[in-house]
């Protein structure tokens, strides 16, 4: 069955590239409806925006949506990946603005208003997108790439140079609540000197040691430190189940990255739907929903969660 909002959640924040205040407003919604965002501050132009792959455009650092009239809605994976990861379907979000609020840089806050709201199941059968042969994208030594699976799987795999992230690897099935406990608190990261690059060329500008973790060399700079030793990896886990979700139904394989970003997520969708027969969508079957992220989440799962 198909799952909404019992009622309207609402935040406050700022946009990750602007720093501009921006409220935002997830209602519930129909069956069938799906995911779309709302420009509520665009009057003299179409300011509905589908939460879909084929949207997607080529904004750095984040996912971008941008509908035929030009309007577009950036930063939407922390979203995706809290509604796919609680198991919401169906929701319209509103934004008085272009950018969704980077809150502390994850998912957590989204996370703890839809689990403490509820879900409200509806009567409409759920359909999955079922991936029947492998499907790979690389480029510049990364990949990303989709196999057959029972659920969603995400294995990830990254290296970076300063040795306050490194190496890392990580492979989690995401069914029983498993996003909401291992990956919804774990904040984006960047190099300080990144930081400051973008800062000095006008990026980035909401971006601060409070919504991001911050590293030099060995040096974590952000108050307080890790939330995970392995925060970085689990991050990176939590934009693919986001971009994931811009699929428009759940996902029923097993995403292995390396190295792997929003961009290149969005390229392996565009080839996956590209070939019709690399995959088929399915009516959930009983054994098959009870394996979808979201289901198994309980309110007791938040005292895991930062």
């Amino acid at each position: 069955m198909q799952a909404t909002l019992t009622q309207t959640i609402s935040f406050d924040g700022v946009g990750l590239h602007s720093g501009a205040p921006v409220r935002m407003d997830v209602h519930p919604a129909e069956p069938g409806f799906g995911v779309w965002f709302k420009r509520t501050d665009v009057t003299d132009a179409d300011n509905m925006v589908r939460a879909i792959y084929s949207a997607v455009g080529a904004k750095p650092l984040c996912s971008e949506l941008t509908n035929d009239a030009g309007v577009g809605v950036s930063t939407v994976e922390h979203i995706m990946a809290a509604l796919a990861g609680c198991g919401i379907h169906n929701a319209l979000v509103e934004l008085d603005g272009p950018e969704v609020p980077i809150m502390d840089g994850c998912s957590a806050d989204f996370v703890r208003a839809i689990v403490e709201t509820g879900a409200r199941k509806q009567a409409a059968r759920l359909y999955a997108i079922e991936v029947l042969s492998p499907v790979i994208v690389e480029e510049n030594g990364a990949m990303a790439m989709l196999t057959p699976a029972g659920g969603l799987e995400i294995d990830f795999h990254i290296e970076f140079p300063d040795a306050a992230i490194g190496r890392q690897h990580m492979a989690l099935d995401m069914r029983n609540g498993t996003f909401v406990r291992e990956l919804s608190d774990s904040r984006t990261f960047c190099r300080k000197a990144d930081i400051d690059m973008m800062h000095d060329n006008g990026l980035a500008l909401g971006g601060t040691y409070n919504n991001a973790v911050v590293v030099d060399g060995d040096d974590v700079l952000s108050p307080g430190g890790l939330r995970h030793a392995d925060e970085a990896v689990r991050h990176k886990m939590l934009d693919a189940v986001g971009d994931l979700a811009l699929a428009g139904a759940p996902i029923l394989g097993r995403y292995t990255g390396v190295k792997a970003g929003h961009a290149m997520t969005n390229k392996l969708l565009r080839k996956l739907f590209a070939n019709p027969s690399s995959y088929r969508m399915v009516p959930c079957s009983s054994e098959q929903a009870a394996r979808l992220p979201g289901v198994g989440v309980r309110k007791a799962d938040l005292a895991l969660v930062a």
